[in-house]
């Protein structure tokens, strides 16, 4: 069946932007972009056509009257550098570009959105989040979990509404997706929007989602110090453990970001742990010959070589086991005839609680802006991606019922394998 990404709107936008941008090229005014702006989702052989993006900004005529607008934000899941910038972002360009007075941040994620909740939800305006980029974390709190669709649409429908701006993960744009189903099966004309907020950068057919390029630079630190410290010693053996419960993707670009690893596991690719060509023979040839050896692995890497973990999260997924305190151990005894020192470091909260680094922080402004253009335009059921380097619009649909790994074929991996000179497997 063709890939549908078809973006669903409110209705005809039959009101001008108060924006005052231009759709006259070369006049040295900022453009605003046709509702009709494409940008193919593969290269396709000259005359053929393929799926097809809707590119987002900011459009010449759009649906809401911004002063008529009641707002409203959640910030879900897991924390991620980057969180309040995105905030700041969408009360900034809502209040001084469209002119929305009413914005309301729910608290702990889609939980606020309850009928059965203690917190109450905070009113934003530019003064309350004027400072709030400069730390981690989101100032509105966040949470795990579905909550019952139809309880939030009342919620939202109550307080009057207009648009969401739903800023999590997959898990949370698989609520959003929920929650447009429950708002079309009542006849609710409310825009939702997703800003994709994922450490793990697996979201489908989005290339980057904020969070990413901070966890890199600081899992980069984590790996140059472990190398310093198994450097410094004799059969000194580096080992840090990344996020990536299902895609190794800050493992793999950390390590290209380092250059200083010897070995990465992922979760795409299994491996042997014993045998001729299993990964403590291969950890044994390689002390042996230099005398140290730099390890990561993210935390969904092996995880057949650990007792199944039928623990699950509040989302209803299932934890895995910790590979990395696993790896450690079972180095240390395999190995203890060459007296093997274990450097182990696991940065995983230090990174989630920093505050974004500058490529981060200048992404999440320009994600906002360009969430905030599509609400205003009436869109709805969408999530701003970015692909092939330039902002895009993603239905829900297609992002919360697919997820993205490591092409373990693709030129990405092919870089990692030559800044390792790892095997291209570790097998029995």
């Amino acid at each position: 069946m063709p890939l549908d990404l078809t973006i669903p709107t409110l209705g005809p936008p039959e009101r001008p932007s108060p924006l005052g941008l231009s759709s006259t090229p070369g006049d040295l005014i900022a453009d605003y972009t046709a509702d009709s702006a494409r940008l193919l989702l593969e290269p396709t052989p000259a005359g053929v056509g393929g799926p097809v993006f809707e590119l987002a900004g900011a459009r010449e005529r759009i649906f809401f009257h911004g002063p008529d607008v009641h707002a409203a934000i959640v910030t879900c899941g897991g924390l991620c550098p980057g969180m309040n910038n995105i905030i700041r972002g969408l009360v900034h360009h809502l209040w001084r570009s469209y002119g929305v007075r009413r914005i309301t941040g729910f608290r702990y994620g889609f939980r606020g959105l309850s009928p059965h909740t203690r917190e109450l939800p905070v009113p934003l305006d530019p003064s309350a989040v004027r400072t709030i980029h400069h730390q981690g974390g989101t100032i509105l709190g966040s949470s795990r979990g579905p909550q019952n669709a139809e309880e939030m649409v009342d919620t939202l429908v109550r307080r009057g509404v207009d648009m969401l701006f739903c800023v999590g993960g997959d898990g949370t744009m698989r609520g959003a997706h929920g929650l447009v189903e429950a708002l079309e099966r009542r006849g609710v004309r409310l825009a939702v929007v997703g800003l994709p907020k994922t450490i793990d950068n697996d979201v489908a057919y989005i290339e980057r989602t904020f969070g990413f390029d901070t966890a890199v630079a600081h899992a980069a630190q984590a790996i140059r110090a472990a190398r310093i410290e198994a450097d410094a010693v004799p059969n000194g053996v580096g080992l840090v453990r990344l996020m990536g419960r299902h895609a190794g993707f800050i493992a793999a670009a950390a390590v290209l970001a380092s250059r200083e690893v010897d070995l990465v596991l992922v979760p795409e690719q299994p491996f042997a742990l014993s045998g001729d060509r299993g990964l403590l023979a291969w950890l044994r040839g390689l002390l042996v010959e230099r005398g140290s050896a730099m390890i990561v692995v993210a935390e969904g890497a092996g995880q057949d070589h650990l007792p199944p973990n039928m623990d699950t999260d509040a989302s209803g997924n299932r934890k895995p086991g910790d590979i990395g305190i696993f790896l450690k151990s079972f180095i240390a005894t395999g190995l203890a005839d060459l007296d093997v020192k274990m450097k182990y470091i696991d940065p995983s909260y230090l990174i989630r609680a920093a505050p974004p680094s500058a490529a981060d922080a200048i992404f999440c402004g320009r994600l906002s802006e360009h969430a905030v253009h599509a609400a205003m335009a009436g869109k709805t059921s969408v999530v701003i991606g970015l692909w092939g380097g330039r902002f895009t619009h993603v239905p829900l649909a297609v992002v919360a019922h697919e997820s993205k790994r490591l092409d373990l074929d693709g030129a990405f991996w092919r870089s990692v394998r030559e800044a390792t000179g790892q095997p291209s497997l570790l097998s029995t």
